[in-house]
């Protein structure tokens, strides 16, 4: 064998063969730092934001307690399955997905600062740095699921500790999901105003039309078609579908298989933040 052949077998450095497993294991290193230092950064503005914390913490009073309990007292009645609990599950992935998608709005004030220049040009993956962003913008809609389970708490509503551990293993994907949805619209706009009311848009018609708070099993027409192609519909669903596994109310108020909402999930989850991601990196580089 020659002595060519067998130093590229032991993997050196710019040789054929195997790749330098230290090497990689470095880029994988530096990826994930560089991911955690977006991250604490983000939490560190919102920690710093006491306006922030607040809005996190009104959202769910007045989406749960106001509008969810008028619901829950006129209108829940004639429903097959307890309307509280509904309610609840919905409101908790609703915030996950909800909040981390208006937080990504910090976006726009990181381009007007150059910092997301500075980010995009260092020596990592824009995936990490996108990622990142999106833990960050998570610390919001966590802030926000502690609110909705303390205003429950007065409405009478909780779930069982088995059953918030579920919740909570969903949690990453149902943030992630939220914030590659939002990477859409912070690749094609620019302004803060705007940004604000695009999110709002994205995310407001969602809650009422994903069954978070208003069932959508007999929904017809445009409503149906509507309802089926909003991503946090699936989320909802499937974080229903783990709470409510062996009941007899499954069928009522799950609308589909739990595989079907996970692979809806990571799919759309996937599209969004690889086509985001594009976008937001194009324009950064177009400013």
């Amino acid at each position: 064998m020659s002595a060519e052949l067998t130093e590229g077998l032991v993997g050196g450095p710019g040789r054929r063969g195997l790749p330098d497993t230290s090497a990689r294991m470095s880029r994988v290193a530096r990826e994930i730092n560089a991911a955690v230092t977006v991250a604490a950064r983000d939490i560190t503005l919102t920690v710093k934001s006491p306006g922030m914390l607040a809005m996190s913490l009104i959202m769910p009073l007045m989406m749960m307690g106001l509008i969810g309990g008028n619901l829950m007292q006129n209108m829940a009645g004639g429903l097959s399955f307890g309307f509280g609990r509904f309610m609840l599950v919905g409101m908790l992935i609703n915030m996950m997905f909800m909040m981390t998608t208006m937080g990504m709005t910090s976006l726009v004030d990181d381009s007007d600062g150059d910092y997301s220049a500075e980010l995009l040009v260092s020596p990592v993956s824009r995936y990490a740095i996108v990622v990142g962003k999106i833990i960050g913008s998570s610390f919001m809609a966590i802030v926000s699921c502690l609110g909705v389970l303390a205003v429950g708490l007065v409405m009478g509503l909780t779930l069982e500790p088995w059953h918030l551990l579920a919740l909570a293993a969903l949690a990453p994907l149902m943030c992630l999901s939220g914030g590659a949805l939002a990477m859409i619209v912070m690749g094609v706009i620019k302004k803060n105003k705007t940004a604000n009311m695009a999110v709002m848009l994205l995310t407001m018609p969602q809650m009422f039309l994903s069954g978070v708070i208003i069932p959508i099993s007999q929904s017809s027409g445009l409503l149906w078609l509507l309802s089926r192609i909003m991503p946090m519909t699936y989320c909802v669903d499937l974080g229903r579908a783990v709470v409510y596994a062996g009941s007899p109310e499954y069928d009522a108020v799950v609308l589909f298989n739990p595989a079907v909402n996970l692979a809806c999930v990571a799919a759309i989850t996937a599209i969004c933040l690889v086509a985001g991601t594009v976008l937001y990196a194009r324009s950064e580089k177009n400013r």
